[in-house]
């Protein structure tokens, strides 16, 4: 892969418009066309990690997509800012990648679907082990790729959801940059890998999509498969600054919720420093009794670390990031200390964060709303002849295609509807549907 193929300012689904000149180039016009969008917007509402906020407030989709996209932005301010004494300021529009990663970051959850990962895994335990397996027959005699059900992703349903041609709205979608495209899709290949994978990128749907994508940035496929690509550099970055702040926040929201001791907290992320820089931090510390500023300060340190470590190994593993020989996460190739510090954190997330009864809580509350909705929805787009089903699609948005002629389009429609809601839409409609909220009168 070259660096002056793989940033394309070209826009899809509106290839051959030419805009004119703005002072704004088309990478921060795909930030700000993000930002304003309504499924952006609906981010505020749904799951990260804990329930959402009562009298603590922690992070929802919609705060942890900001950080990720600061992060983003100033990693691939960096990363461009070396590339550029490499190669010469004029290079393939290297300046861009800042704007670039940080756009991709933005949108990097946009597909997930309410009530966080446990979404994805309701919906995936519908198909694999619920009432949905009886479609699986019919989805394959009509030619549908069952795999993209069984194995929800929301990385893939981000993907559909940017570039979808939706009823009433233009081709292309958002109709971002094949540049910012490239940098969300996280599993460049098809759910018929996923079962060895665990992820996956696009859907069967969109798969005609990113093929042109990879086309045009020149991302070739991997030498084992026709329908796997290697990996667009950037994602690296996007992927970097995820995992950089959810794993970080992570701790710090569940110091704030009292899951974590302020020793445990503050001990997990000193484990990052050593020598005179542990010292340093220490003593700044001190300057402040307040626990919840000096998690804060600890936090924008480590972030800082992180940040730099990305960096240079991005930097390092240029040439196997463009021959699609490098394959690890980031994070993964950091210095040793960090590292180790790294592994602590996420070893205690999964001990004693995300086995939490909170957590728990909104994950059997998912299960059961996703079933019943998907179960609901689907039966009216396959029989919209009975009565019951008329009354339901009323309230389904024009937008989604109820009347898709294949089952796999059917399902798809109330895939689009249902993971496109809000955590409170969903609980909504679900006691509404059943009786347990009635309007009044």
């Amino acid at each position: 892969m070259q660096w002056n193929k793989l940033i394309s300012g070209k826009r899809l689904g509106i290839e051959a418009y030419h805009e004119r000149k703005h002072e704004r180039t088309n990478f921060q016009r795909d930030y700000d066309r993000l930002i304003f969008s309504s499924p952006f917007r609906r981010l505020q509402n749904k799951t990260q990690v804990f329930p959402l906020p009562g009298s603590i407030f922690v992070h929802n989709r919609l705060t942890h997509s900001l950080e990720v996209s600061c992060v983003g932005r100033s990693l691939g301010t960096n990363v461009a800012t070396r590339l550029m004494q490499k190669y010469g300021d004029e290079t393939a529009n290297l300046q861009e990648i800042g704007s670039i990663v940080s756009a991709a970051c933005l949108a990097h959850d946009m597909g997930n679907p309410p009530f966080g990962h446990s979404g994805e895994r309701a919906i995936s335990a519908f198909f694999s082990e619920g009432a949905g397996r009886q479609l699986e027959a019919r989805v394959r005699a009509e030619g549908g790729r069952w795999e993209d059900f069984v194995h929800f992703e929301g990385n893939a349903n981000a993907i559909r959801l940017l570039t979808h041609q939706f009823i009433g709205r233009r081709k292309g979608g958002f109709a971002l940059t094949y540049s910012t495209l490239a940098s969300i899709v996280k599993y460049p290949y098809a759910s018929t890998h996923a079962a060895a994978k665990k992820k996956f990128g696009f859907f069967q749907s969109e798969e005609e999509t990113y093929s042109r994508i990879a086309e045009e940035l020149g991302i070739p496929k991997q030498p084992d498969a026709s329908d796997a690509y290697v990996r667009y550099p950037l994602v690296y970055l996007v992927e970097a600054a995820d995992d950089i702040c959810y794993q970080i926040m992570d701790i710090e929201d569940a110091h704030k919720l009292r899951l974590l001791t302020s020793e445990e907290a503050i001990g997990l992320l000193l484990g990052f420093f050593g020598g005179k820089r542990l010292n340093d931090i220490q003593h700044t510390m001190a300057m402040v009794d307040d626990t919840n500023e000096q998690i804060a300060y600890l936090r924008s340190c480590i972030i800082g670390l992180l940040v730099d470590e990305c960096t240079q190994v991005f930097i390092k593993n240029e040439e196997g990031l463009l021959d699609g020989s490098f394959h690890a996460p980031l994070i993964d190739c950091i210095n040793e200390q960090a590292r180790q510090a790294y592994k602590a954190c996420s070893e205690m997330a999964y001990r004693k964060i995300y086995v939490a009864n909170e957590v728990v809580d909104v994950e059997l509350a998912g299960y059961h709303i996703f079933g019943y909705l998907l179960e609901t929805v689907i039966e009216a787009v396959l029989h919209p002849e009975h009565a019951y089903s008329q009354l339901l699609l009323s309230r389904v948005p024009g937008q989604y295609d109820i009347k898709a002629p294949t089952t796999y389009g059917k399902i798809q429609c109330a895939l689009d509807y249902i993971s496109g809601m809000t955590d409170v839409y969903a609980l909504d409609l679900y006691r509404k549907i059943t009786g347990m909220s009635l309007p009044a009168v």
